[in-house]
């Protein structure tokens, strides 16, 4: 996976667009008009604060299913992702939660989205949704299938669950590369907004050999030097919320805050930004 090819800078970082909930969910509003106004309205904070790439995943549809989501998510996921992509001219993903990474590929490969994040790509995890288990041989074989070059951005050892083994970590990550054929990993902390350790960190970027390796979750702008001392890239939301909550809308001024300070880290390492990606259609 060529990192810059992708996304114009060796050192990415995503946002994260949370969708208010969905048709079908237990909290859906009954309007799409909505949702679609909210995520535009992130879409544009988090480009112009000048991140890399976004990824737009169905947060607030809690309670998830395990795998498969209804056919109403997908349809109105893939109409959100269209109008974003009207919107703003960087590489968009997608994360169909908890586990659902078959639709992820469909909606990415139909509407030419860049990657997918696949929470549990390989192994058995005990999650909040009940055991969940990797389904890397149809995931792969399906986008095959469908003649897509969708990259697949796999968590290891994902936030929000426990593995029922105990594995190494190194073994986790090499297996989700070699094996599960992940064309990145992603490492978290224990919940949202928790940061994965700078040691784990190190770990798995050994373990993925060159792979690249994504910060998953609890970055903000005080850590995210030290983070990305010992990693490729870095997804983020919670940091970025308004008043720091998780249920407010992204805040340009904590994006600009953040990208700056990212910056400045690999600045330092001689690593330069591309402002092409960072604009917005008018």
């Amino acid at each position: 996976m060529d990192l810059y090819q992708l996304f114009k800078t060796r050192t990415p970082i995503i946002g994260v667009v949370h969708l208010l909930p969905l048709p079908t969910s237990p909290r859906w509003g009954g309007s799409l008009k909505a949702v679609t106004d909210r995520a535009e309205q992130e879409a544009t904070a988090l480009a112009s604060g000048g991140v890399d790439g976004l990824i737009v995943e169905n947060f607030f549809d809690a309670p998830f299913t395990k795998n498969q989501v209804d056919p109403a998510v997908v349809s109105a996921m893939t109409v959100v992702v269209q109008r974003i992509q009207n919107l703003v001219t960087l590489p968009v993903g997608l994360n169909v939660l908890r586990n659902d990474g078959k639709s992820a590929m469909a909606i990415a490969s139909c509407v030419r989205a860049q990657f997918i994040r696949v929470n549990i790509l390989t192994g058995v995890m005990a999650t909040d949704q009940g055991l969940i288990e990797g389904e890397a041989h149809q995931l792969l074989r399906y986008r095959r299938e469908l003649g897509s070059d969708v990259k697949i951005l796999a968590d290891v050892l994902v936030k929000h669950a426990r593995p029922l083994s105990s594995p190494n970590l190194t073994v986790a990550v090499k297996d989700t590369i070699e094996r599960g054929l992940a064309d990145g990993v992603i490492l978290s902390g224990w919940a949202t907004g928790s940061p994965p350790n700078l040691e784990d960190l190190e770990l798995a970027c050994g373990a993925a050999a060159g792979t690249p390796v994504f910060i998953g979750s609890g970055a903000n702008w005080e850590n995210i030097g030290t983070l990305m001392q010992a990693a490729n890239g870095v997804i983020v939301s919670s940091s970025l919320k308004r008043h720091d909550q998780i249920s407010q809308p992204i805040d340009p001024i904590r994006v600009s805050q953040f990208v700056e300070a990212a910056h400045r880290n690999w600045n330092s390492k001689g690593e330069s930004k591309s402002s092409s990606s960072i604009k917005l259609h008018s």
